[in-house]
């Protein structure tokens, strides 16, 4: 049986290390991929999750990876082995899944892009386990049985990461980040509707710092 390689174990520590933040990012409008993320960037972000949720995803992995060399930029919301690729073409560094298959698991092996897959239940954690990934999304963290959920994975898999998303703020970012097992949160809370709007940029890198600045 294939298991991860030491390659993709390292991508992934290394983009979970980079930043205790990571933003999902989706974008609704193609002009705003670059200026968006420069300036979470200028906050001090690192790790860019752009979402697969709107056709601008992979447009948006493309012209960020250009624009900011530094950073790393993974694909999010990939749920199917075509996307997986589109990514991978797209110039992607890491992939990030809501859930797991088996499938998935199996070709993210043979991937240039490291995987970070979705799971909310011990039987998707053995799933992975098995196959010798020990990094995880926990997602949809608040609805999956949030902090008291992470604790007691603890136990049975002491050696898992989480980077867990879903329902996560910035005022119980913290909380998270506390728990041995956790070491990086994602969110949305970054990039409020109303100032990717406004493109008001200065707004995204002041939430970015700040948000930085209460997990310290």
């Amino acid at each position: 049986m294939n298991h991860v390689s030491g390659f993709h174990r390292e991508r992934i520590r290394s983009v979970l290390g980079a930043s205790q933040i990571m933003p999902v990012i989706t974008i609704k409008h193609p002009d705003d991929a670059v200026p968006l993320c420069q300036a979470l960037f200028e906050g001090g972000i690192r790790v860019m999750e752009i979402t697969l949720r709107t056709e601008h995803g992979l447009k948006a992995i493309k012209s960020v990876r250009e624009a900011l060399p530094e950073a790393w930029v993974g694909a999010g919301t990939v749920t199917c082995i075509a996307q997986y690729r589109q990514a991978e073409t797209a110039g992607a560094q890491f992939i990030v899944t809501p859930g797991v298959t088996k499938a998935m698991l199996d070709f993210a092996l043979t991937s240039e892009a490291a995987l970070l897959p979705g799971v909310s239940t011990a039987s998707e954690l053995m799933l992975g386990y098995g196959l010798g990934y020990r990094e995880f999304k926990f997602f949809p963290a608040e609805v999956a049985g949030g902090i008291p959920a992470l604790k007691a994975f603890s136990g049975p898999f002491p050696d898992a990461i989480f980077c867990p998303t879903g329902g996560i703020r910035r005022d119980t970012a913290r909380g998270y980040l506390d728990l041995n097992n956790v070491q990086t949160v994602g969110g949305s809370w970054l990039i409020p509707d109303d100032a990717v709007a406004a493109k008001d940029w200065a707004k995204i890198t002041e939430i970015a710092s700040g948000s930085l600045r209460d997990i310290s």
